[in-house]
């Protein structure tokens, strides 16, 4: 099941619950800021998640899952992949 544009596990942030989130798929702006620039190139190429965008990983993508405060270490990008997979 997909649960973000991205690739972030949304059942499995802290802040979901706290902040009342419902992910990105569900939501217009995100709780953090005015918008997400991963989400809306995402949903600009009408796909599901960023797996299926010819670019990916883009240089956008990349720099937030290697972010030294924000990112995951590229785990984001591995889940596109595997959900890339079960489509």
């Amino acid at each position: 099941m997909i649960e973000s544009r991205c690739g972030i596990l949304c059942s499995e942030c802290a802040y979901k619950e706290q902040m009342g989130c419902k992910g990105c798929l569900h939501i217009d702006k995100p709780f953090w800021g005015d918008n997400c620039p991963v989400k809306n190139s995402c949903e600009s190429k009408e796909h599901q998640h960023c797996g299926q965008c010819g670019e990916f990983p883009c240089a956008l993508l990349k720099q937030f899952a290697f972010d030294e405060k924000q990112g995951d270490g590229g785990k984001r990008i591995e889940q596109c992949k595997c959900w890339m997979q079960c489509t």
